[in-house]
């Protein structure tokens, strides 16, 4: 599977844990940025890359990693199309996938060590959607408010 990510300064490092752990797993990792430490540096460019990359290659997924996976997450999902859950243990990974079929996992690399954020990774990876009509109809009460701004009726 092609897994395209993106980070922060405060994910480069877990960015490039993952980055090999998802060559050796068998995947195809994209990376979209930063390629250099730099403190200063801000997260938006990146996740939007992973983002937009996301929506472009359909069948992939993104990862986007940050300091606490919030900021990463907020900017992922500013891409249309773009479906991206902040995971913080294994049943979150999961039901990302299983109830909102999440196309991006947001890891906070400060909350989680290396080997911690590399398994909610591999939950959300190996999690397929339910397809479940209750959760259909809820993404697309989504995806038509993303598309024409109209909020639905309650």
């Amino acid at each position: 599977m092609r897994v395209h990510l993106g980070s922060d300064h405060a994910g480069l490092e877990l960015k490039a844990h993952l980055l090999a752990w998802l060559g050796d797993h068998g995947h195809e990792p994209v990376d979209h940025g930063p390629y250099e430490y730099d403190a200063h540096d801000d997260y938006p460019p990146y996740c939007l890359r992973a983002g937009q990359a996301v929506v472009s290659d359909p069948g992939s997924v993104g990862v986007v990693v940050g300091g606490s996976g919030n900021g990463e997450q907020i900017a992922a999902n500013k891409v249309e199309g773009v479906r991206a859950a902040l995971a913080w243990s294994e049943e979150t990974a999961e039901l990302a996938r299983l109830h909102n079929n999440a196309n991006v996992v947001a890891i906070g690399a400060r909350m989680h060590s290396a080997d911690d954020a590399t398994r909610l990774v591999e939950v959300f990876l190996a999690t397929d959607f339910t397809g479940e009509e209750r959760h259909v109809r809820r993404i697309a009460i989504l995806t038509d408010y993303e598309k024409t701004g109209q909020l639905p009726p309650a």
